[in-house]
């Protein structure tokens, strides 16, 4: 796949841990589960990756938007599936740089502008914060950034074992 442009990609509402898990990596990833499906796959822009799980969809494709079928109901098997099939490599992702609530771009800010929104424990045993200029909501380097780094190192190593 000619990666050149930014990866986009658009989750229909069954794979919520995996568009989590692509937001984490820095992906633009749209994802409204509140929204139907047809509604959703009539309204997702074009030069989207469309991750579906529903046969119907995958059978009757556009072809002029690009589609994958995600076999696993496991959100690690799903993201390894991406992976090898877009070829993927570390390099291509940009992690934590998005809300993983709302798909916005995060960015570094002052410690003082967010005094009394984290707690207080925090504020204090932390230098660096970033904000979500979407839904405001606040990040800090806690132990799940650790936790996320194992699991992304594991899930791109298993990749490349199984080629």
């Amino acid at each position: 796949m000619e990666k050149s442009h930014e990866i986009c990609f658009a989750a229909e509402r069954t794979l919520g841990k995996l568009a989590k898990w692509l937001r984490i990596l820095g992906f633009n990833t749209i994802y409204e589960p509140e929204v139907s499906r047809s509604r959703f796959i009539d309204s997702w822009e074009n030069g989207r990756i469309l991750l579906t799980r529903t046969k119907l969809i995958y059978q009757n494709r556009h072809k002029s938007h690009q589609l994958i079928f995600i076999k696993s109901n496991n959100p690690f098997e799903q993201l390894k599936e991406v992976i090898k099939l877009l070829k993927l490599n570390r390099s291509d992702t940009k992690p934590f740089s998005r809300c993983i609530r709302c798909n916005t771009l995060i960015n570094e800010t002052d410690k003082d502008s967010i005094r009394g929104k984290v707690p207080d424990y925090i504020w204090e045993t932390n230098d660096i914060f970033q904000i979500c200029s979407g839904c405001q909501r606040i990040y800090w380097p806690g132990s799940h950034i650790k936790n996320s780094k194992e699991i992304i190192k594991k899930v791109f190593e298993l990749c490349k074992n199984n080629n």
